[in-house]
């Protein structure tokens, strides 16, 4: 029997999931951080993937024959030789001064996704102008420096980390604009996520009775992880998000990308996952009402009457997609004194946004929408999944499974031969 571990370092904590061969959990075991977003955070990080192999019984860590990592996106080291880092982590949100990019804007395409304070490219750049790089150093993102730990070879990522460091996942390469950069020589090597790279080291095999032949894989990122938890994987399946805000992901054939939305692609296998974040979502649900009203309105909500309510629900001016536009105003009004009829307008205007995102994504190019898991807070809320059916005209289903270690432990699995 073989088992296959998937480990999610999020921005509070993490969790490690095992599955078997069919694909069930094992276990799972989590830990928090003591003091996130502090000094000493890479020290965490490392105390914290031991603490889980730890929590995880000996009797299943005998059976783990790879293990794969996922990290926060744009969370990025800069390590010496031995793999310490030279200067603190910088978080995925931590930005740094958008001028500096006015050094390089002849060089950098002036559409890319790598043009944000908050890109992996950026950050590297911010080392090299603060003279960070040493000789001989590595940069590497959370999930790359994380399996590194476990199999000691330094300057390994994948093509999911890789995107906001500006690699072309159309060609899988390095665009000569950033090899014409000052800091090309200490990119890493970029592989497919799901890599085996290298066996655990022999003190970890010791240490935690893994088997000799135990494979690190590359990682990937936790929202791309939280996707393959979903199990999409044909063309035209999508995942919608409903967290704080609407997150819309599509699995398609095509390649596509407008930027100035917030939409690009993300590379898997032949395939491409596209698409956006609305600004709308739960947390404007949550500013009107309570967990307890929401739970309990919804379940009011008459599905087979529209109210014709017309609203563009947001908490403050700006959207990102499907309409990009940094000054759209809120539209709230009228608000009906029924607070059934009000919820149910905001969760009618939201799911034609959602399908609106949708329609945008097949407008640019991506396969048409067949089916739509869901996944996030939302999810939970039946009447809402038949509204935003009846606005989708496509099935919508919960995702079975939602955690980014369980897609991270199928990503671990994928590449063992086992299908």
């Amino acid at each position: 029997m073989m088992f296959f571990l998937g480990i999610d370092f999020g921005t509070s904590g993490a969790r490690a999931i095992v599955i078997n061969e069919n694909e069930e959990i094992i276990t799972q075991v989590k830990h928090s951080f003591s003091h996130p977003q502090t000094n000493g955070l890479a020290q965490q990080w490392e105390n914290t993937l031991y603490l889980l192999l730890e929590k995880i019984s000996i009797e299943i860590r005998e059976k783990i024959v790879s293990i794969s990592i996922n990290g926060t996106s744009s969370t990025v080291l800069l390590c010496n030789q031995k793999g310490e880092p030279i200067d603190e982590p910088i978080l995925y949100n931590h930005s740094r001064d958008i001028s500096l990019l006015d050094q390089f804007k002849t060089i950098i395409p002036h559409h890319h996704l790598v043009n944000s304070s908050t890109s992996s490219l950026f950050k590297l750049l911010w080392w090299y102008k603060n003279n960070k790089i040493q000789p001989d150093c590595y940069f590497l993102h959370q999930a790359d420096w994380l399996g590194f730990l476990l199999h000691e070879k330094l300057g390994i990522s994948d093509y999911h980390n890789a995107l906001k460091l500006g690699y072309d996942v159309e060609n899988l390469c390095y665009p000569d604009w950033l090899k014409s950069l000052p800091i090309s020589s200490i990119l890493p090597e970029v592989l497919p996520p799901g890599t085996p790279v290298k066996t655990v080291k022999n003190d970890l095999i010791q240490r935690f009775n893994f088997p000799k032949n135990c494979q690190i894989c590359t990682g990937t990122t936790d929202s791309i992880a939280a996707f393959l938890a979903s199990g999409v994987n044909n063309p035209g399946e999508a995942v919608t998000s409903l967290g704080s805000t609407l997150v819309l992901k599509l699995l398609s054939n095509t390649y596509i990308e407008d930027i100035s939305s917030g939409i690009y692609s993300h590379r898997l296998g032949d395939l491409w996952l596209t698409g956006g974040a609305s600004n709308t979502g739960g947390a404007v649900l949550k500013h009107f009402f309570s967990d307890e009203e929401l739970t309990e309105l919804s379940q009011q909500i008459n599905i087979n009457q529209r109210t014709n309510l017309d609203y563009y629900p947001l908490l403050k001016s700006g959207e990102r997609f499907p309409i990009n536009d940094p000054k759209l105003a809120p539209k709230l009004e009228p608000i009906p004194n029924n607070k059934i009829e009000f919820l149910q307008g905001l969760l009618e205007s939201m799911a034609k946004i959602e399908a609106l995102g949708y329609k945008k994504l097949q407008a640019l190019g991506a396969t048409p929408v067949t089916q739509v898991y869901t996944a996030g807070g939302g999810a939970k809320n039946k009447n809402w999944a038949k509204i935003r059916q009846y606005y989708l005209q496509v099935p919508v289903t919960i995702s079975s499974h939602t955690e980014a270690a369980y897609g991270t432990a199928l990503l671990a699995k994928q590449k063992i031969g086992v299908n």
